[in-house]
């Protein structure tokens, strides 16, 4: 890590000129450029309210945040870089987060010291400023300098070579959010002293989760949004509303391209890097029956009129909180009989379990008064072998032949927040003002299903909303993405 030079850096066809005349030549008269030093953004003190309650769940340890490394796309082509969440949850760091940085928190007497150590700006009297692709100024622009980044952050910095100091270090326990850096892992992992050579399999487990206890307390503290999120949710769903508004304006040159599927990805796409950072998850823009594959992304078929379309999608922003919303829209501007009769009772699920939130109800409640409300219709249209009371048992479960996700996941700086997190708080867990979850029942009859009447065939529906559990109750934040079936309709038409 103290090697300036970038890895992937090659040398076998690069023509930079590598004279002392050249060298000289390039690193001089530049006009100087001084720090531009901005006050702390907004959430740099919400941040360091989290460091303050991650430190005192683990004193006299040292925690390890990586950042992250940017990924390989191909050969020498890296995906967009997105930090680890946990980083930017405890930083403030969003979607500016220099690739490579790590938060430390050292322990003290009292708590910890936070440092963030990351790759500084090199000077223009460098080889790295013109000639490394990977990390040089010529090609991906300047990297702030530890100043203003500290600045920013409101946090101590370090340059990245520094944290050398950090990784030889044994005078505490370290403990590391072990997912987001996999190469710095091992490096601390070979600092570990040597297992006992009569360790048991029991031995075995539990210090493998202890050493990923870290990950679950990061994810744990990220139930409950503080007011900067909820901001931030909200803004995040607003953004969201414009792309489905952009997409239902393209939807005449949309049906009439044979991939219209793609042209859909493609406008909201568009929103999210005009209005955010980019889209939360690859956008599910599902024509037809391909509204029945829960995860369609290829997104390559027609959007034809007389279908309906499943559109899952959100946009992230540049803090890296995401919204999540899904809408089922009729193609032509109306729902079939067939279609209206499923789409309401999609939306009688949703609204049941919306119904039910309030603090103190346990989360898994959500989806238990959805699949309630599944159970009843499919039972009622003759699909079930069984009454609805008897598919609810556990040892049943016919109606989930038609639904076989979750209702509900809880949504922030992930679109599937906190998922490190204990059972017993997450799926069991008590309700607290402040979450903020998704509720997303879905019925989807698939092409070639024989236990439905061929008119139910190839419709798949889903409606998702973002969820905010309040004091004494909740708030639907995304309300004002139309969601009726007549609502829907009214939306559609106005194209």
């Amino acid at each position: 890590m103290a090697d300036q030079k970038a890895p992937r850096a090659t040398s076998n066809r690069s023509t930079t000129p590598g004279s002392d005349t050249f060298k000289q030549y390039i690193s001089s008269q530049w006009a100087d450029r001084p720090d531009e030093i901005v006050p702390a953004r907004e959430q740099a003190s919400f941040a360091a309210a989290r460091r303050a309650k991650i430190s005192a769940a683990h004193p006299g340890q040292r925690l390890i945040v990586p950042a992250g490394q940017a990924k390989v796309r191909s050969n020498d082509t890296d995906y967009p870089f997105r930090a680890h969440s946990a980083f930017s949850h405890l930083t403030g760091w969003g979607a500016d987060t220099v690739p490579g940085s790590v938060l430390v928190l050292e322990p003290t007497g009292d708590g910890h010291d936070a440092t963030l150590y990351f790759r500084a700006s090199a000077g223009r009297d460098s080889d790295e400023f013109y000639a490394n692709p990977e990390i040089g100024e010529f090609w991906i622009g300047p990297r702030p300098s530890l100043t203003q980044v500290g600045t920013d952050l409101a946090l101590a910095t370090r340059d990245l070579a520094d944290f050398e100091t950090v990784v030889a270090a044994t005078d505490a326990e370290t403990l590391v959010v072990r997912e987001a850096d996999a190469d710095l892992t091992r490096r601390l992992d070979a600092t570990l002293p040597a297992a006992p050579a009569d360790e048991t399999v029991d031995t075995v487990a539990d210090r493998a989760a202890s050493l990923g206890v870290l990950t679950r307390d990061l994810s744990e503290l990220r139930l409950v949004k503080d007011p900067f999120e909820i901001a931030e949710m909200r803004a995040a769903v607003a953004a969201t509303k414009r792309g489905f508004d952009d997409v239902i304006a393209d939807l005449p040159e949309v049906i009439a391209h044979t991939r219209g599927e793609r042209l859909v990805e493609g406008t909201f796409n568009r929103r999210a890097r005009a209005d955010g950072n980019t889209v939360g998850y690859d956008t599910i823009a599902a024509s037809g029956d391909h509204a029945c594959i829960l995860h369609w992304t290829r997104n390559d078929g027609a959007v034809a009129p007389g279908d309906l379309i499943l559109i899952d999608a959100g946009i992230e922003l540049e803090s890296l909180y995401t919204a999540d919303i899904t809408r089922t829209l009729p193609i032509s501007g109306r729902f079939s009989d067939v279609q209206r009769l499923v789409y309401e009772a999609v939306l009688e699920a949703a609204d049941a379990a919306f119904a039910i939130v309030k603090p103190g109800i346990r989360f898994r409640e959500i989806h238990a008064t959805a699949m309630s409300v599944i159970a009843e219709k499919t039972a009622e249209w003759g699909f079930l072998p069984v009454s609805a009371a008897e598919s609810i048992q556990p040892e049943h479960q016919h109606h989930r032949r038609y639904m076989v996700h979750g209702t509900s996941h809880h949504l922030g700086i992930d679109v599937h927040d906190c998922a490190a997190a204990r059972r017993d708080l997450y799926l069991d867990g008590v309700l607290e003002a402040g979450m903020v979850f998704t509720i997303e029942p879905g019925l989807y009859f698939q092409p070639d299903d024989l236990t439905v009447p061929e008119a139910f065939r190839g419709i798949g529906v889903r409606i998702e909303d973002d969820i905010l559990v309040t004091a004494d109750g909740a708030e639907n934040l995304s309300i004002a993405i139309p969601r009726t079936a007549s609502d829907v309709e009214a939306w559609v038409g106005r194209r």
